[in-house]
């Protein structure tokens, strides 16, 4: 028995050490998902008025105005998939890669091809997991701050789209809602159409400023050409930056959520092994008295 309350012993102080690293990551994730929501709504508003922007300019303007304008035979397209660089959030990589495999495969039945870029290292698994094909791989920052940090991915995929490489781009990412609900989703960023089903994060726009927009006819100056070179690519960009940073909220959201629970079960945990251990230690203490009476009454 003796042994037994070592034992126990041992398991509360391995218990509670696990506790205090799951605690201290609570707290740094509560950091940082405070930090990358303020991000979220300090541009989402923005992103919305621009993907509206970006939609009418396209319904409005001649394709041949704009290579992005362009729409053609969906013979093959880039999935941008937008996970994270570690684990421990939760079931939030996980959804991820399913909405992308789910989205891959459908595709694939419809005879489509699929090239998947990568932001994030956990994304990977969407190739070792499942077998699909990763065509490039970004650096994810843990937290995204600057759009210039996501430049790179914006423009390759906006120059592959105008070389024809790939006839539609897509973007799955998770859309952050509250600290306790994030939801995957696939957007489609090229060719630009307008849908309103396709508006970037939780916010969006009142219907009636959706319809002035909507109405608004559109002058270029000096022409129509050289204002969408500059404009359209800034655009997607940016819908590119917003889905980041709603991935980034997801993200920290879901681990700091995860390490709550952790710490909880690890309390659960402690309670139950200080009652076994209470428990041991008084059948312990009975048998050594028993033993004691039961000598003394054979002496």
């Amino acid at each position: 028995m003796a042994i037994n309350t070592k034992t126990i012993k041992r398991r509360i102080k391995s218990v509670g050490s696990t506790k205090k690293i799951t605690k201290a990551m609570e707290m740094i994730s509560a950091v940082k998902m405070r930090r990358a929501i303020a991000s979220v709504l300090a541009t989402r508003s923005y992103a919305s008025y621009a993907w509206q922007m970006l939609t009418d300019v396209a319904e409005k303007t001649s394709m041949s105005s704009h290579p992005l304008l362009e729409k053609r035979p969906v013979k093959k397209i880039v999935l941008i998939m937008v996970a994270s660089n570690r684990g421990m959030a939760g079931g939030f990589n996980s959804r991820i890669l399913v909405e992308a495999n789910n989205f891959v495969k459908k595709a694939k039945e419809t005879g489509v091809e699929v090239d998947i870029i990568v932001n994030g290292t956990r994304g990977k698994k969407i190739y070792t997991q499942f077998g699909h094909n990763v065509t490039a791989e970004f650096e994810k920052m843990d937290l995204t701050m600057k759009v210039d940090e996501v430049a790179p991915l914006a423009n390759m995929i906006v120059k592959e789209y105008a070389e024809k490489k790939y006839d539609e781009v897509q973007l799955v990412y998770t859309d952050f809602v509250t600290a306790v609900k994030q939801i995957p989703r696939v957007k489609k960023l090229l060719p630009l159409d307008n849908s309103k089903d396709e508006m970037l994060g939780n916010a969006g726009i009142k219907e009636t400023e959706k319809e002035k927009i909507s109405a608004a006819e559109f002058i270029f100056e000096p022409e129509a050409v050289k204002v969408l070179e500059s404009l359209l690519p800034r655009l997607i960009e940016m819908q590119v930056y917003q889905a980041i940073l709603e991935s980034d909220a997801s993200e920290h959201s879901a681990r700091m959520m995860a390490m709550r629970n952790a710490s909880d079960a690890a309390e659960d945990m402690i309670k139950e092994l200080n009652y076994n251990f209470n428990k041991a230690r008084q059948a312990a203490i009975t048998q050594e008295i028993s033993e004691i009476v039961s000598g003394a009454a054979a002496l």
